[in-house]
């Protein structure tokens, strides 16, 4: 993968569909910019697409023999899924904070163990940490100027998955070729 999207497999393809929905959905309500349109509004999306569905493409990972992927997948429905059905369910703004910022630890061990699959890939990942990451502190510091900056960094990550779910389905680059200098005219 280093010019191009490999033709891509049907858990990498599915798995990035599934993360780039529920991330563009969580990200995009947590904005405002939607009216009346909350990050706690995509708790169905969150539950089913973002949970159960990546932890079922996580375990076929797994089973296929990829290890990162799988355990990528499999985690990070996981945490969808705990997101998804909790919300609404009185926690206070501390503990939210925490949820997320331990979410984030996962995210940041995500982007580290994605360091051979290029920029690409741990891309979604690190956006996904700086997200959680400013989610959680703004709810703990009860900043609400820091959860709508995680939103749009929780978005940008959203589509960002999305595309590579696309590329691999078209076959469109998710880097730049490197193309020789034509010597200078003498």
């Amino acid at each position: 993968m280093d010019n191009e999207v490999a033709a891509g497999n049907s858990t990498s393809t599915l798995g990035n569909l599934a993360l780039g929905l529920t991330l563009l959905a969580f990200g995009l309500g947590g904005t405002g910019v939607i009216d009346n349109v909350a990050a706690a509004d995509a708790a169905g999306l969150a539950t089913w697409v973002g949970g159960v569905t990546l932890f079922l493409v996580g375990l076929l990972a797994l089973r296929g023999g990829s290890t990162g992927e799988g355990t990528a997948y499999a985690a990070l429905g996981a945490f969808w899924f705990t997101w998804g059905t909790a919300v609404g369910g009185g926690a206070s703004a501390d503990a939210v904070g925490l949820f997320m910022l331990l979410w984030a630890l996962l995210a940041l061990t995500l982007t580290m163990a994605a360091s051979g699959s290029g920029l690409f890939g741990q891309g979604v990942y690190g956006l996904l940490f700086v997200a959680l990451l400013l989610i959680g502190i703004g709810a703990l510091a009860d900043n609400g100027g820091l959860a709508k900056a995680g939103g749009w960094v929780a978005a940008v990550g959203g589509l960002l998955a999305w595309y590579g779910a696309t590329a691999a389905v078209a076959g469109w680059p998710t880097a730049l070729r490197r193309t020789a200098s034509a010597p200078a005219a003498g």
